[in-house]
């Protein structure tokens, strides 16, 4: 088989992979809820969570994040594990998360639309299957985002960000190929194309706090009561 199939092949499964909605599955079993209906209506871990618990969540984010990092087993078994082609596969696992092919549906106004998460989890395991080590990086750096920025929206984003960082470090370092920059990059536009109206609502001042910005409003609101 000509090398170009076997390329379009592997991107077309990475994004039928990244499009598996395993939020929407956990929660169902989980609560029998439909996590489209909860919130913001996105299908990864955090909604899930808000739908039916933590652990629901924790297990959405695992198998999102195994989304993601399951394109390097993808393009291994194809065999055409270039780095243009991997950087594509992952980029294209996070376009399949957030725009599902399995969560197709009608709107209001009688458009075709494609539903899903932000991407952030998946993002991260893009990151993984360019670099297996980059999670142990990237990793605590979000946590220490969620905990002192405190908005889900901007931990989402930093995972993205965080990538590419890592990666232009790597390639000015000569650790790693530049193509997995544009990862990085690409990662980061689709996330934040996704989160549109969570950056509105910090622009404006109304997205939800979580971590210690929400611990801190908590206590304010308590002492002017």
């Amino acid at each position: 088989m000509q090398l170009w199939v076997m390329i379009g092949l592997a991107w077309l499964l990475s994004y039928l992979l990244g499009s598996i909605p395993f939020g929407l599955v956990i929660v169902k079993i989980a609560s029998g809820k439909d996590i489209r209906s909860v919130e913001s209506g996105r299908t990864g871990g955090t909604n899930a969570m808000r739908a039916a618990g933590f652990f629901a969540g924790l297990l959405t984010a695992l198998f999102d994040v195994g989304k993601g990092a399951a394109t390097a087993l993808v393009v291994r078994w194809l065999g055409v594990d270039q780095p243009i082609v991997q950087v594509v596969a992952a980029a294209l696992a996070i376009i399949g998360h957030n725009y599902s092919v399995f969560l197709i549906e009608r709107t209001t106004h009688g458009r075709i639309r494609l539903r899903g998460g932000a991407g952030g989890a998946t993002a991260l395991g893009g990151s993984i299957a360019l670099w297996p080590l980059s999670g142990v990086i990237i990793l605590p750096l979000v946590v220490i985002t969620y905990i002192f920025v405190g908005y889900a929206s901007v931990t989402t984003i930093s995972i993205a960000a965080f990538s590419a960082l890592v990666f232009l470090v790597r390639a000015a370092l000569g650790l790693s190929p530049w193509e997995y920059v544009l990862y990085g990059i690409a990662a980061l536009g689709i996330v934040l194309w996704a989160l549109r109206p969570n950056l509105e609502r910090l622009r404006q001042g109304t997205e939800r706090p979580v971590g210690l910005r929400a611990v801190r409003l908590k206590k304010k609101t308590i002492a002017r009561e």
